[in-house]
């Protein structure tokens, strides 16, 4: 999979999980995503997907979450957090995120090739 920020495009990778294949599913698209703490961009997917919920106590640089049923997350910070996601998956090089997503808002194209 690929998720492309401007002119910068980075590779990830999904987990095996049924959430992970919805989101899959859904690829191509793009989403306008926000800011929340300075450590994350988040948007509404299109539709639902299955949750796996659990409690990961630490948030890596490059994570890709769902929040809720709907909401996916891209973190570009690590930190620890009593917060509950299901885990999508990952960007495999995150070297470069941070200094990208740190803007406002970003459009991100969400793709698999």
């Amino acid at each position: 999979m690929w998720i492309t920020i401007g002119e910068h495009r980075f590779k990830a990778s999904l987990i095996n999980a049924p959430a992970a294949r919805e989101f899959s599913d859904m690829l191509p698209f793009t989403l306008i995503m926000g800011d929340l703490n300075n450590n994350e961009k988040h948007a509404l997917l299109p539709k639902s997907i299955s949750t796996d919920e659990h409690y990961p106590k630490r948030i890596h640089n490059g994570d890709l979450m769902l929040w809720g049923n709907q909401t996916i997350v891209v973190f570009y910070k690590d930190f620890d957090t009593p917060y509950p996601y299901t885990r999508i998956g990952y960007i495999e090089d995150p070297s470069q995120l941070q200094q990208v997503l740190e803007q406002n808002n970003v459009s991100v194209i969400f793709s698999k090739n």
